[in-house]
């Protein structure tokens, strides 16, 4: 096999496939990023067996073939050559020669035909909905996914296809993050858990341009995402998701209208009496025209008030500040609706269309503090 190719392409691939790439493998195969040659396009493949990613890059073919070269390695040095064409070639022992200008490695490789190949998936339905907003849901979700493996479905994220929307939730046991987009071209209803990670890994590849499409298409074990020559492929979790519509209520006795920047502002500052690891929570207490904000720690105590708009009792009612801190970052309104029934029952931050609602979970609190 021989190819060229330009050292800003490849690296763009080489990243890319990397993020598939096991940390850990009983599989030496797993750790190579494979180059295949055999067709009129440059293929960089890598798969860990979860999670699998392929790109194409643009290039010369000079003679066909494939080869598996170790990823790390091989990633370290494109990312240091020059500036310029990359040479890349292979002989009947799988030396691997790289090129670029007066640069000249050796390395060995392995056989192309023994990595693993991303699954053929036959696609049972799809949707497509624009780079930036599959990147913007993620991000407005995948901060509340659970990080431990206990339970398997809390890593991962419901993505829901019903009557032409999609609805993406996330949940760890103390909050819930659901996110609704409306889909230009109509699927069928359908129902998956695609795996925290998967997500992690595909928005930092993600182009995020709103003009740019991605394809997602899925079948009872896997997901696709299409997007820019990439091909990411991904296991589902399998099982069936919480029943969320069961979580959710449309109830309240309070209802509290605040600028998010304002409140946004004042939790954080709330927070730099937190030491690491310390669960203090933020005691709110509402009021008819106002909210006043109270944190106690041994570093200090802080306390603030925000004006309000009120519907309905006051309240006073404890949170772990970071949930809200998690939520609010990620609402782009000017203005965010809290809706409360009692200290002891979850708030909802919510739109009038619902387009997003984040449930979070009070927690008890001292009231004297």
């Amino acid at each position: 096999m021989k190819i060229v190719c330009n050292k800003s392409d490849l690296v763009k691939g080489v990243n890319i496939v990397s993020k598939a790439v096991p940390g850990k493998t009983t599989m030496p195969i797993l750790e190579c990023i494979l180059i295949d040659a055999t067709t009129d396009i440059i293929k960089l493949t890598a798969n860990d067996m979860e999670l699998g990613i392929q790109t194409e890059i643009a290039g010369e073919i000079i003679d066909r073939g494939m080869i598996a070269i170790d990823a790390k390695i091989f990633s370290e040095i494109v990312r240091k050559l020059p500036d310029n064409e990359v040479s890349i070639e292979t002989d009947d022992r799988l030396q691997t020669t790289i090129v670029c200008e007066k640069a000249k490695f050796d390395i060995s490789g392995k056989p192309g035909n023994e990595f693993a190949y991303l699954p053929i998936i036959e696609k049972d339905d799809s949707i497509a909905i624009s780079q930036f907003t599959l990147k913007e849901v993620i991000r407005q979700t995948i901060f509340s996914i659970a990080d431990t493996e206990s339970n398997k479905l809390m890593t991962g994220e419901l993505f829901e296809i019903k009557d032409n929307v999609l609805r993406v939730a996330s949940l760890d046991g103390h909050r819930i993050s659901i996110r609704k987009i409306e889909l230009k071209n109509p699927g069928s209803d359908y129902k998956m858990v695609v795996p925290g990670k998967t997500l992690i890994e595909i928005s930092k590849i993600l182009s995020g341009e709103a003009e740019s499409m991605a394809e997602i298409s899925y079948t009872n074990n896997h997901i696709v995402f299409e997007f820019d020559n990439t091909i990411v492929v991904s296991r589902l979790i399998e099982g069936d998701y919480f029943k969320i519509d069961q979580m959710l209520s449309s109830d309240y006795d309070t209802k509290v209208r605040i600028n998010k920047k304002e409140f946004l502002n004042c939790i954080d500052r709330a927070t730099l009496l937190i030491k690491e690891g310390d669960k203090k929570p933020i005691i709110i207490d509402i009021q008819d025209e106002m909210m006043e904000l109270k944190i106690k720690s041994q570093i200090g105590s802080m306390n603030e008030e925000i004006m309000i708009s009120k519907d309905g009792k006051d309240l006073l009612i404890g949170f772990n500040p970071k949930f809200l801190i998690d939520a609010l970052r990620v609402i782009d309104d000017e203005e965010v609706t809290l809706y409360l029934m009692n200290a002891k029952a979850p708030c909802f931050i919510k739109d009038e269309t619902e387009s997003y609602i984040y449930l979070i979970l009070p927690v008890n609190f001292n009231a004297n503090v």
